[in-house]
């Protein structure tokens, strides 16, 4: 009996641009599904498939002059500063005379089906619980998937024959590719080997094969790119045997467990569907390396930004929905990359501080060295990005509660983070400070200069990656030797600054004016993540957060902003978790409304640019609206409030297999006069639950779940 294929979604858009393809992947490849009845078009891409066109580097060597930069940093000539390390750069390697990029991830090639049945009334649609695309018409139907078990693209399609062929993606490389196309019959294998100046190390090529069978009903393609050169009968020796169906079902059992671990209803709106089409995204986009900024998939030979992954906010977001929706094994994969790149971010703390620890630059791609800065990007004063990084493993603790990840991989790498951070940050008259310092990536100058001092992200960033050490230890029951260092250090970091206006300053030093007509909000980021103590403890603090988030929100909410949708979704995340139910609701609408496109694949900016940031940002935005939790101590105790942000267009709904730290599993229901929720705990322990009818300390026992009503919830008003 065939499987059934349920598209989420159904749309009639014929395209040829493959930006506006529908997809699927299984995280280590991608296919970009689209066309017409007159042809349909199949592009595939893969997770380590970067041309090798810029060579890496060493990061400069900037040490020695770091007094110097500090100087003219305090003296205010922040432009000078940020062009002596230019300088630098290029005395250490005329390299550095241009602005250096990673290398970019590239289409592998396009299998063309051009039918002998071409016709009308054409439709395409995605099943998100299955990954399979459907593409319709006058009685033939296409379905594709890339399976997880298989490594595999499988097409199937019925009611027609056709012909198939392979080609380059379209456009021009960088470099040089040499393209060669071989048939066995019906069977097809594109090798494409890089030419060009190639370094020690750099990849030597790639190639496609394509099985195809035909039947008196059908044509089935089986086909995998798989990076490195192979002799071409290898390469389809290598593909497997079996039918669509079995494909399908190895595949299908796989990708649904994993969709189906959270459902949302909020009564079919497009938020709901939005939701799911994101998760669905980041899901197919996760392989052995977390999704790039287009994921998995690709139709060109330069991307913007050469995708990669960019880690000033990015990454961040693609991946902020995973634990909460209960998906932790997708987060092991930005592990191991980071893992691949250690000694990269320890030659980069070297060469630009002297420093023993970890430095992470912004950009990361086939390399992990700091190569990509400029006179006004001052990339090389960011150094707060392996800090924050190092939250995404205290999350996964939180998430998990495995204490072996926790011993084996979350407490050495934030250990060497914490020890750049400890010789990089100076202690004048009792208080740190950073210098130089970058808040990415505004510009207080609007237009003049990006290179600051005492950004609030690097307090923020490095008090919590100092207090997650210390909870790592206690809960460990063990000692550290670097404990009363870490303890001095937190003790040094400077107070928050409220500005002028009320608002929470994006930098400590008064120098600097907020510039709230910008798409980053990096200040608000222990909003992001199980909050600052700081600001629970201090109302005036809290009211200032609020402030700011109000202010930037109003630049977002006019016409005067087109860009980096995820950093909305940022802001809509920091206001729900500071309870601003409308203000976040606000965030998803002009989200939903102006970043994505009919193929359900979100955009960079405003219906511009193929881009899978907010894929993770959008779910996580509803997740922070209906869920919000605090870290959980050595004592085991859960802080979690439901609903704290329910805007008013949501007086009905339900969600089922949220994860709040502890890990706690959520399941809520609410409506107008009623809120219900079912509480499972992995471990014995106290929670302390709040809602918006009141408080209260329950005692849940390891895995039996704790079903609980608070009859007189009142639903909230509306009112921005």
């Amino acid at each position: 009996m065939e499987s059934q294929v349920n598209p989420s979604f159904r749309d009639s858009t014929s395209t040829e641009d493959w930006e506006h393809a529908l997809i699927s992947g299984n995280g280590r490849q991608g296919a970009l599904c689209y066309g017409s009845p007159a042809g349909l078009r199949f592009t595939l891409a893969h997770e380590d498939l970067f041309q090798p066109v810029t060579e890496p580097l060493p990061a400069p060597a900037t040490a020695a002059a770091l007094p110097r930069l500090r100087e003219m940093l305090a003296t205010g000539r922040f432009g000078d500063a940020a062009r002596a390390v230019c300088d630098l750069a290029v005395q250490d390697h005329p390299g550095y005379a241009e602005t250096r990029w990673i290398d970019p991830l590239i289409g592998a090639g396009t299998i063309a089906v051009i039918p002998d049945r071409p016709g009308d009334g054409y439709l395409r649609g995605t099943d998100f619980t299955t990954g399979v695309v459907r593409q319709e018409w006058s009685g033939v139907v296409a379905d594709a998937v890339v399976s997880r078990s298989a490594d595999v693209l499988a097409v199937r399609i019925t009611g027609t024959g056709g012909t198939v062929r392979i080609a380059p993606v379209d456009g021009v490389p960088e470099s040089p590719i040499a393209f060669t196309v071989d048939h066995f019959g019906d069977d097809l294998v594109l090798t494409g080997r890089f030419g060009g100046s190639r370094w020690p190390g750099a990849p030597d090529g790639w190639t496609v094969a394509v099985r195809v069978r035909r039947t008196p009903e059908s044509v089935l393609i089986v086909a995998r790119v798989a990076p490195g050169l192979r002799p071409p009968a290898e390469a389809l020796a290598a593909l497997p045997d079996g039918g669509f169906e079995d494909l399908l079902k190895e595949h299908a059992e796989i990708h649904r467990d994993l969709f189906e671990r959270v459902s949302l209803d909020l009564g079919g709106i497009r938020a709901q569907h939005l939701f799911d089409a994101g998760r669905y995204a980041i899901i197919s986009s996760t392989g052995t390396r977390p999704p790039t900024l287009q994921g998995v998939w690709s139709g060109t030979w330069s991307p913007p930004w050469r995708s990669g992954w960019t880690i000033d906010g990015n990454l961040q977001a693609a991946l902020l929905a995973v634990h909460p929706t209960g998906v932790p094994e997708l987060m092991p994969p930005l592990f191991d990359l980071l893992d691949s790149l250690r000694e990269d971010f320890r030659e980069n703390a070297r060469r630009l501080y002297g420093l023993p620890g970890l430095y992470a630059p912004a950009h990361l791609g086939t390399h992990g060295r700091q190569n990509h800065f400029g006179p006004v990007w001052c990339l090389t004063f960011w150094t707060a990005g392996a800090a924050w990084l190092g939250r995404l493993y205290l999350e996964h603790w939180q998430h998990t509660g495995d204490r072996t990840f926790l011993a084996d991989r979350a407490l050495p790498f934030l250990r060497e983070v914490a020890e750049f951070h400890l010789g990089f940050a100076e202690i004048v008259d009792g208080r740190a400070r950073f210098s130089p310092s970058y808040s990415p990536e505004n510009d207080p100058g609007r237009g003049r200069h990006q290179a600051t001092v005492d950004a609030a992200l690097d307090v923020q960033a490095v008090s919590a990656l100092l207090q997650g050490l210390l909870e790592i230890t206690r809960t460990l029951g063990i000692t550290d030797p670097d404990e009363g260092r870490w303890r001095r250090l937190l003790a040094a970091l400077p107070p928050y600054r409220i500005n002028d206006a009320g608002e929470l300053a994006e930098w400590i030093d008064p120098r600097f004016p907020d510039n709230h007509e910008h798409r980053h909000c990096s200040h608000l980021f222990p909003f992001l993540y199980g909050g600052d103590p700081a600001f629970e403890e201090d109302p005036a603090l809290r009211a200032a957060a609020v402030r700011a988030v109000r202010s930037r929100l109003r630049w977002w909410l006019s016409e005067a902003s087109d860009e980096m949708g995820y950093g909305l979704a940022l802001l809509g995340v920091a206001a729900a978790h500071l309870g601003l139910g409308e203000e976040a609701y606000a965030a998803l609408e002009r989200i939903s409304e102006a970043y994505w496109r009919p193929n359900r694949v979100p955009t960079h900016n405003r219906d511009h640019m193929f881009n899978v940031d907010l894929a993770g940002g959008l779910p996580a935005l509803v997740v922070a609206m209906l869920l919000r939790s605090r870290d959980v101590g050595p004592d085991g105790v859960a802080h979690i409030d439901l609903l704290p942000a329910l805007p008013s267009a949501w007086p009905t709904g339900s969600i089922r297999g949220l994860v709040a730290r502890g890990p706690v599993t959520v399941d809520l229901t609410w409506s107008p006069g009623s809120l219900e929720t079912v509480l499972t705990s992995s471990a014995d322990r106290v929670v302390r639950l709040s809602h918006p009818g009141g408080r209260q300390a329950l005692r849940l026992s390891a895995h039996i779940p704790h079903e609980i009503s608070f009859p007189r919830f009142t639903a909230p008003a509306a009112g921005l």
